[in-house]
C-alpha cells in the first residue's frame, strides 16, 4: 500500500466540483496510482461516467480518499481500513466525511503541517485572498508564518481545511468567527480543567496506590491510548446534540 502526505478533504458543493481522476489526485496529494489502487481494493467508489465515458469524481470522493489517506498516517494496515471503511454507512455525505476525517485526526496531537501558500490553494482547490486566510486562521484551520519571510508560508490543519473552505462562502461576519472562537476556546478550556481534574481524582489517584501491580499497569496503559479519541467522539456528539436542541428551540422545527 502506498503512502502519502494527502491530507485533503471535501472543498466544494457536489453540485460544483467534478474532478477527472489526475485532478482528484492532485488536489488530495496522492499520485494516480493510489486513487486507482485504492478503487480496485473497494475503498472509493466508482467515478461517475462523463462524456467520452470519462470518469468524474466529486466530492464524496475527496473526502473519502481523505480519511483512508488519515487512517494510513495512523498506521492502520490496509485490512484494518478496508474494514473501517465498509463499516461506515453508505449515506454519509462529503460534509459527514469530513467531519469524520476530523475526529481521526484529532487521535494524534499537534498535526498541523507547515505548507506554502501554493501548495494551500492547491489543497483548497481555489485561490485563497488575504481576507479568506483572515477568516481560516479565525477558524484555528491555519497560521500564518512569523516574520516577513513567513508571508507566504502557514501552518494548516489538515483535517479542517476541507471544512474551513467550505464555511468561505457563508455569509458570516469576520467578527462573528472571532467571537465565535473565543466562546469555544474558553468552553474547552474549562471541560479539558474538568475532566483532567476527574481524572487525577478518581483515576490517578487509585492507579498510583496499585502501581506495583502488572495488571493496573496494563489497564492504565491502555485507558491513555484510548482516552483522547472517546473523549473527542463524546464532546462532538454531545456538542451536535446541544446544538440541536438549542436551534429547535430558538427557530422551532
Amino acid at each position: 500500500m502506498e503512502t502519502s502526505a494527502g491530507n485533503a478533504a471535501d472543498t466544494a458543493d457536489a453540485a460544483d466540483v467534478r474532478l477527472t481522476v489526475d485532478e482528484l489526485a492532485a488536489r488530495a496529494g496522492v499520485t494516480v496510482r493510489t486513487v486507482r489502487f485504492y478503487g480496485t481494493r473497494g475503498l472509493l467508489p466508482p467515478p461517475e461516467l462523463g462524456p467520452r465515458r470519462v470518469g468524474r469524481y466529486g466530492p464524496g470522493h475527496l473526502s473519502r480518499l481523505a480519511l483512508i489517506e488519515e487512517l494510513q498516517h495512523q498506521g492502520l494496515t490496509l485490512a484494518a481500513i478496508e474494514r473501517y471503511v465498509r463499516g461506515l454507512p453508505d449515506d454519509l455525505s462529503a460534509h459527514d466525511l469530513a467531519i469524520h476525517r476530523a475526529l481521526v485526526a484529532s487521535w494524534t496531537p499537534d498535526g498541523a503541517e507547515e505548507t506554502t501558500r501554493e501548495r494551500l490553494e492547491r489543497r483548497a482547490g481555489r485561490p485563497l485572498t488575504e481576507a479568506d486566510i483572515d477568516r481560516l486562521a479565525a477558524m484555528n484551520v491555519l497560521e500564518r508564518g512569523e516574520g516577513d519571510e513567513g508571508a507566504d508560508t502557514f501552518r494548516v490543519d489538515p483535517g479542517l481545511l476541507g471544512l474551513g473552505v467550505q464555511l468561505l462562502d457563508v455569509p458570516i461576519a469576520l467578527e462573528t468567527l472571532l467571537a465565535a472562537r473565543t466562546v469555544l476556546l474558553e468552553h474547552a478550556r474549562s471541560t479539558a480543567r474538568e475532566l483532567t481534574r476527574l481524572f487525577h481524582d478518581e483515576v490517578w489517584g487509585p492507579y498510583r496506590e496499585q502501581e506495583s501491580d502488572p495488571a493496573e499497569v496494563e489497564a492504565m496503559k491502555s485507558l491513555s491510548a484510548h482516552m483522547q479519541p472517546l473523549v473527542v467522539q463524546a464532546l462532538v456528539t454531545a456538542f451536535q446534540r446541544s446544538l440541536k436542541q438549542e436551534l429547535r428551540a430558538t427557530y422551532g422545527g
